[in-house]
């Protein structure tokens, strides 16, 4: 592996480690423009590379008292079923397609880290909570409540994107798990790992047998993700979230218009 290739992977990581989402935004450019990986294959790398990553942050925030474990359960249920159905019918998607909906997804990322963030309302049982974009429309209490239903339903939808295109969704996790259950910010950026490795590991199955698959790079590529996850996390609370979304929102926008340039125009 190069040193582009390698920091990469620190940046995949970091990501993670900063925001609980958006790593394979970083994996999947990397191991088709620099490691030149064939696409649906780095599809499928980027998921096993992203799952093993944000397992590690997950239970690193679990040790922490970040991850609420009954949301994580519902969501992450249904969105490994969205996910593995999501990998089978992205083995018969045309990667035109799958690139040019990833950059989509990329685009739509940025714009959500470019809006202005507000105040959520007040949740149940607590004050409010900065939620990034979006308010808090009542907590979840028990597994039959009507909010736990509508989590399902996203992490349906959410999986089928994620295992379609090869992302962990979780910049679309994290603002569905504040509006619908209540938790704060904190505790949805950790929930949100929990969620993205269960639906990476399912969409990594859902290609395997059907792409073919470089272990050791992808190994490589793992471990230096994890360091970078580690950094992440650990200057999650010392670094400028604003300045630091907006920068990536830029990033993300030069890459998703370079794939769209590049490999679906």
């Amino acid at each position: 592996m190069g040193i582009s290739a390698i920091l990469a992977g620190l940046a995949t990581g970091l990501v993670l480690g900063l925001f609980g989402s958006g790593g394979s935004i970083i994996a999947l450019p990397a191991l088709i423009y620099l490691l030149h990986v064939e696409p649906k294959s780095a599809i499928a790398m980027s998921l096993g590379v992203v799952a093993v990553t944000a397992t590690v942050s997950a239970l690193d925030n679990w040790r922490r008292g970040l991850v609420d474990v009954r949301v994580a359960m519902v969501f992450g249920l249904f969105g490994v079923a969205g996910t593995f159905a999501g990998a089978r019918l992205g083995l018969l998607t045309p990667v035109t397609i799958q690139l040019g909906l990833f950059a989509l997804v990329m685009y739509a990322a940025a714009w959500r880290m470019l809006r202005p963030a507000r105040l959520a309302a007040p949740a149940a049982g607590g004050g409010a909570q900065p939620d990034g974009n979006v308010a808090v429309i009542g907590g979840c209490r028990d597994f039959f409540s009507p909010c736990m239903g509508h989590i399902a339903l996203h992490g349906i939808g959410v999986g089928v994107l994620t295992g379609l295109v090869g992302v962990g969704g979780g910049f679309l996790i994290v603002p569905a798990l504040v509006l619908l259950s209540g938790i704060p910010m904190k505790t949805a950026v950790g929930t949100s790992l929990a969620i993205v490795a269960a639906k990476s590991y399912a969409g990594f199955a859902g290609y395997m047998g059907g792409v073919p698959i470089d272990w050791a790079l992808m190994g490589s590529f793992t471990a230096i993700t994890v360091i970078g996850s580690f950094a992440g996390a650990h200057f999650s609370a010392r670094i400028s979230q604003d300045a630091l979304k907006k920068a990536f929102a830029w990033f993300l926008v030069v890459v998703a218009t370079y794939i769209l340039f590049k490999s679906v125009i």
